[in-house]
């Protein structure tokens, strides 16, 4: 996907990014002997995020997959729950809660923006559904006061599934900046290597609600407590819950670590990239529709992304980058037509996640993109729609 071996001046779809301490870090960490995990880069890294945003609780996981399963088992969801969700997301929102029994209610899309439509979330509700997951879609936050005040007026739970959405800032009604991902009662984030900050592989669950960190720590430490033995707070550590293998080795944490000593750095020039696609672009906003921000959301420039006027244009679109050796990549197939979740769906037409499916088509966006490379990706999307509108 970003290598075209018949030429070395292809522009990837996504490169990721080393900061260069990447490997002193991680000798250090096998210098102290300890590798499999918890350990002190594991702590560095939990601890570096809760300062910087303010969240209760932090806990490093293999993915974001895994963060949201813990989720899933935190919230006691049982066979017969239902969880409202995008259907327009990656299968990893909704397999965690599937593997617990749960019936996935798809939401659409907005008709602006492919995150979830927080409108139609309270005609879905029934007197099963227990949980409202929130997906906020490259990186862009969902509207949290509305759905936040749907939780507490049904007694629901909100899971904020904010993989692609670190370092962003969800604009409260008071015009207050909150972290996204520390609205929600849980969240997840990930740090796959497509993401702004990276482990190679990795994610994180965080803890908003105090009455789970406990158990939350449990759980991740396949369901003992010797997270607390190692603390002192216990003799011996003992089987207390479920629980899984959720937590990564501390070369991932300290790989992890290294990057996140420089997020600033990162996240600026993310953001220069992201910027000059969208002031650049505009000149053909006429012809295909650009990102629309929120509102309500601050932009952590995840991803830059175009909405083409259907499959067609959008297939000849990256047909046409592919050709000058430029890498865009389609996204999500909509999760209630695919084959696995067709038949359980409930039949309702969701034509914004579809339209989403078909149209949209995304850009190369990573920190080493120069100039020049950028404005050649930027000049050949200008001249696809000069041709072809």
């Amino acid at each position: 996907m970003f290598k075209n071996k018949e030429s070395k001046n292809f522009i990837p779809f996504n490169k990721p990014y080393f900061s260069g301490d990447e490997i002193k870090y991680i000798k250090d960490g096998i210098s102290i002997g300890n590798i499999s995990g918890n350990g002190k880069y594991t702590k560095l890294c939990q601890t570096f995020i809760e300062n910087k945003y303010s969240f209760k609780k932090c806990l490093l996981t293999n993915s974001c997959t895994d963060a949201l399963e813990m989720a899933a088992i935190l919230l006691d969801i049982k066979p017969g729950d239902e969880v409202i969700m995008p259907s327009y997301t990656f299968v990893s929102t909704a397999n965690p809660f599937i593997l617990r029994g749960a019936i996935i209610v798809f939401c659409d899309s907005k008709k602006d923006h492919p995150s979830i439509d927080e409108d139609l979330i309270e005609g879905l509700i029934t007197n099963n559904t227990k949980a409202i997951v929130s997906v906020h879609y490259a990186g862009f936050s969902c509207d949290m006061d509305k759905i936040m005040s749907i939780s507490l007026k049904y007694d629901l739970y909100v899971v904020e599934d904010a993989a692609q959405a670190i370092d962003n800032y969800y604009v409260d009604s008071h015009n207050v900046l909150k972290p996204v991902g520390g609205i929600g009662h849980l969240s997840a984030f990930s740090f796959h290597e497509s993401k702004n900050i990276i482990g190679g592989e990795g994610g994180m669950l965080v803890v908003n609600d105090e009455r789970f960190i406990k158990r939350a720590e449990i759980i991740w430490e396949k369901g003992t407590d010797r997270a607390a033995f190692w603390r002192g707070e216990v003799d011996k550590y003992l089987w207390r819950d479920l629980g899984s293998s959720f937590l990564p080795s501390e070369l991932v944490a300290a790989f992890l670590y290294s990057q996140l000593q420089n997020l600033d750095l990162i996240q600026n020039k993310r953001k220069i990239i992201w910027n000059n696609y969208y002031e650049s672009l505009k000149v053909i906003g006429d012809k295909v529709k650009l990102p629309n921000v929120p509102t309500y959301s601050l932009n952590n420039a995840h991803m830059f992304f175009l909405i083409c006027k259907d499959s067609d244009q959008c297939f000849k679109l990256n047909k046409f980058l592919k050709n000058k050796n430029i890498y865009s990549a389609f996204h999500y197939h909509s999760l209630h037509t695919s084959p696995y979740y067709l038949e359980k769906h409930d039949g309702r037409i969701l034509i914004n996640c579809d339209k989403y499916a078909n149209s949209l088509i995304r850009l190369p966006i990573y920190y080493e993109l120069n100039q020049n490379d950028q404005q050649k990706i930027i000049d050949s999307v200008i001249c696809f729609f000069n041709e072809n509108h």
